[in-house]
């Protein structure tokens, strides 16, 4: 997934962003949740939003994104069908962001896909 951003980010211009276990982890962790509920959105069913979820998870943050989907297959699918919306296109074309953190959880309707951007302080 990082190397298929990475490609669009080079495409538009944008320097590439590294990996960072504390989005990862955030976002895995919100891949589960989405799993477990059923619901795809934003806000979790506990009313976490991706800020206090990537805070929880001990990440300092200057700017943060979030994309979020369901079903697609493999990393290839989800991400066309990011680069087809133009929400989720901006998120991975912002060249602000610095850092990234991927979760998916596979099974329980899914594959459930989060895609957490961001810049650290």
């Amino acid at each position: 997934m990082l190397a298929l951003v990475n490609n669009e980010r080079a495409a538009a211009g944008c320097s590439p962003v590294t990996a960072n276990d504390r989005l990862t982890r955030a976002a895995d962790d919100y891949s589960d949740v989405m799993a477990s509920s059923g619901v795809m959105s934003h806000t979790g069913p506990d009313g976490s939003t991706m800020t206090t979820r990537v805070e929880a998870a001990g990440y300092r943050w200057s700017t943060l994104g979030e994309n979020i989907a369901q079903g697609q297959a493999d990393a290839a699918s989800v991400m066309k069908s990011w680069m087809n919306s133009p929400g989720h296109r901006a998120n991975i074309l912002n060249c602000s962001f610095k850092e990234l953190g991927v979760g998916v959880h596979f099974g329980d309707g899914g594959p459930w896909w989060t895609q957490n951007f961001g810049a650290g302080r």
